[in-house]
């Protein structure tokens, strides 16, 4: 079998429109969430987001062809251009039969299908864009990527809701792994902050109402929070076999050692109480690695802000990790991003493997008062300097989706 390396990222998030100004600003502790400007949220109940704030599609790609794709779709090969360009492969002879693309959406082009929803009610059928259905559809994004490089390789369009980074990374760890691919594309992308997708949060009360100081509104494991924010972005990695990226010189960035996913067959959008498909995908990764808990250094926390989700993750990581729990300093990002949705997982990989890099775990922000039930470790409020080899990284989802990947520091004296 082969190992699984990372050679490239790219990301495009609140915090900033590439990967090097989102890693700055995380570790700095900044919020990324703010008022929402796109239309007016007078009338909703929750009225701030993680919005990606001045991204100029049809400057990046030209007029025509921007308005062929949803916001999700170009930050997707937004993303994915950066990721590429970081790799090298795009200044190298590429095998484009061998390279694959996985990444996901967990909304696809929901704003697409407002804007033609519109046009059917107020201009009749036949005003529709015949483009509405290709724009719409989750899928797109990993093919918009394929099309414009070329890739035929492997593609995959995972749509396991919040925990869709980490199974399109998983999957595609695991398809490099066993020879069906040398380069895989993987990670999410998602826009879906819209008059729509807020009213149904709203409502359903699941989101934070913190609206008038939007920086303090995502607290993961604090006791004051009072839901998620909505964030939103792309994610997106370049794996190789170990092989393919010795072969071609590449500089290494981390190594995808584990990957555990599992179902908590439990409810429609609650997390299992007991966090049981949580520790499951854990367990499995860890397994996978040939990992026990004490090898782990860092936890990577899911961590939305909402008050089961978060107590359920405490009690899945506790009981894994068990004695070891204290010592492992555990990490939300989503304190400064927002939910991301689909594009959390890759969002969250990105910093994961920046942690390793560079021994720097970012802070947690907005703890003021922590949750005695949650029972972590938590890295309150300012980074921590701190030795790290093994990582972990934990994205669950609507319908008890779970995906848990393991990344490890890459360290050329011990794997050269």
């Amino acid at each position: 079998m082969e190992r699984v390396v990372i050679t490239g990222m790219g990301m495009i998030s609140p915090l900033g429109q590439d990967a090097g100004s989102f890693w700055d600003r995380l570790v700095q502790g900044r919020s990324g969430i703010g008022r929402i400007e796109a239309f007016d949220t007078s009338a909703y109940k929750s009225r701030i987001a993680g919005m990606v704030k001045g991204f100029d599609g049809e400057g990046r790609f030209g007029r025509k062809e921007a308005r062929k794709m949803d916001r999700f779709c170009q930050f997707a090969l937004a993303a994915a251009e950066e990721a590429l360009e970081q790799s090298g492969l795009l200044r190298q002879e590429l095998n484009k039969e061998r390279t694959g693309v996985y990444v996901g959406s967990g909304i696809g082009g929901i704003q697409t299908l407002l804007e033609q929803s519109r046009t059917l009610l107020e201009r009749g059928p036949g005003r529709v864009s015949p483009t509405l259905v290709p724009m719409m559809i989750s899928n797109m994004a990993a093919a918009a990527i394929s099309m414009r490089w070329d890739l035929q390789g492997p593609t995959l369009s995972p749509v396991t809701a919040c925990s869709i980074g980490n199974t399109a990374i998983g999957e595609a760890f695991r398809a490099i792994r066993y020879g069906a691919a040398d380069v895989i594309l993987a990670g999410g992308a998602e826009a879906a902050v819209t008059e729509i997708s807020m009213a149904s949060f709203g409502n359903a009360a699941a989101i934070s109402m913190r609206n008038d100081e939007p920086e303090r509104a995502s607290r993961p494991f604090d006791a004051g929070r009072d839901g998620f924010v909505m964030g939103e972005g792309a994610g997106i990695l370049v794996l190789e076999s170990l092989t393919h990226a010795r072969r071609r010189g590449a500089e290494i960035l981390a190594e995808v050692t584990g990957y555990g996913a599992s179902s908590d067959a439990y409810h429609m959008v609650a997390t299992h109480p007991e966090g049981r498909g949580a520790a499951l995908a854990m367990q499995a990764a860890l397994a996978e690695a040939g990992a026990v808990p004490e090898d782990v250094n860092v936890i990577s926390a899911h961590a939305t802000s909402t008050e089961l989700g978060d107590r359920s993750e405490a009690l899945a990581i506790r009981r894994v990790f068990g004695e070891s729990t204290g010592r492992i300093p555990v990490t939300a990002n989503k304190s400064m991003t927002g939910h991301m949705l689909g594009a959390a997982g890759g969002a969250e990989a990105i910093a994961l493997v920046q942690s390793l890099r560079q021994g720097i775990i970012p802070p947690t922000i907005n703890q003021e008062q922590p949750d005695p039930e949650c029972g972590l470790d938590v890295v309150a409020n300012k980074a921590r300097k701190a030795e790290l080899r093994l990582g972990m990284s934990n994205s669950f989802g609507f319908g008890g989706h779970n995906a848990v990947i393991l990344l490890k520091k890459w360290e050329d004296e011990e794997d050269f």
